[in-house]
């Protein structure tokens, strides 16, 4: 199958407390969901239609098979979802504090995890130049062997080599925890970065890639780096794209927040939606921008993906503007 999203990247148990509100001392119960970044996103992007895998790797255990029974649930293919023998499928825990403390545990990912472990050998280059969108994230450049894997799938797909629709996503995704340090992690998002037509990331992401500045500075930075569309988080003040010859800042969809885990995804997912029905950019951005919205507004992650119906109710009852009829769906 040629993929509309073929993503690359952390898969893992994700545990979130059924008791919201508190410390996870005080927590009595928990559900398990489906989780992990690029996973999410590939999730996200099934649920408004696309045809979605994700190329990753799980233990060979209960866990592992649960994720493996999740991604067929939710309509992610997963001909490139392995288990790794001998490691265990990473879980990560979550603390649930509204409005803005969402404090995660990473259990089993130290000092490796099963999607740390893709070789680039075994790898499926074919389905990777031929998905009309690859994303992967910036977390799988923090270890060997993921990090030459991650880069042999950018080679399958040279930027200047892309045909009209298609794109290479790089999710900035920064997380300390998983870097020796933030210089290492900005060696390797630069080695990377050349690759990409698109590059996604927060204030602090796009520091490491870039290095500190204003939003407009570190969206130049990355246009200078070759990506053809550069988009920055902005947090409260709502998420900016820019291209050589566009600036889009689409303002914040406020909602009641219940968990702010998975709206990045969520975004993400949304984002590669609206490039693949053609919208002008600033429609792009404002259909992910409700999508996260309606993610963080939900508990879970994976399980509170939004459907595209429901990301244009929200943009209606907000008054903005609903894209028009969509292409590229058969």
């Amino acid at each position: 199958m040629t993929h509309d999203v073929l993503t690359l990247g952390r898969i893992s148990v994700d545990v979130y407390p059924n008791d919201i509100g508190v410390p996870l001392q005080d927590v009595q119960s928990f559900g398990k969901y489906l989780g992990g970044s690029a996973t999410n996103v590939a999730v996200a992007a099934s649920r408004h239609g696309r045809a979605a895998g994700v190329i990753t790797r799980v233990g060979d255990d209960d866990f592992g098979r649960f994720l493996e029974a999740q991604l067929d649930r939710y309509g992610v293919e997963r001909s490139q979802v392995a288990r790794v023998a001998g490691l265990q499928t990473p879980v990560t825990f979550c603390a649930i504090l509204p409005p803005d403390d969402f404090p995660l545990y990473f259990y089993g990912r130290f000092p490796t995890a099963p999607d740390w472990k893709i070789e680039a050998a075994e790898l499926n280059l074919s389905a990777i130049a031929e998905a009309r969108i690859f994303w992967s994230t910036v977390t799988g450049m923090s270890q060997e062997p993921s990090r030459s894997a991650q880069l042999a799938a950018h080679a399958a797909r040279p930027r200047n080599e892309l045909s009209d629709g298609q794109y290479t996503i790089l999710d900035l995704d920064y997380r300390a925890m998983f870097w020796d340090s933030e210089q290492q992690a900005r060696e390797q998002v630069q080695s990377i970065l050349p690759h990409a037509s698109v590059a996604i990331g927060n204030d602090k992401e796009c520091a490491v890639a870039v290095g500190e500045g204003t939003p407009d500075e570190q969206a130049d930075r990355l246009l200078e780096a070759g990506v053809e569309i550069a988009v920055v988080k902005l947090g409260p003040e709502g998420v900016m794209a820019k291209t050589s010859s566009e600036r889009v800042i689409s303002a914040p969809v406020t909602v009641d927040t219940a968990n702010g885990l998975g709206a990045g995804d969520s975004f993400g997912g949304a984002f590669c939606h609206g490039l693949l029905a053609g919208w002008p950019l600033e429609q792009v951005l404002d259909f992910a921008n409700a999508a996260g919205a309606i993610v963080a507004s939900r508990v879970a992650c994976s399980e509170a993906m939004p459907t595209e119906a429901e990301v244009f109710a929200l943009l209606a009852e907000r008054g903005r503007p609903v894209p028009g009829e969509q292409k590229d769906l058969v």
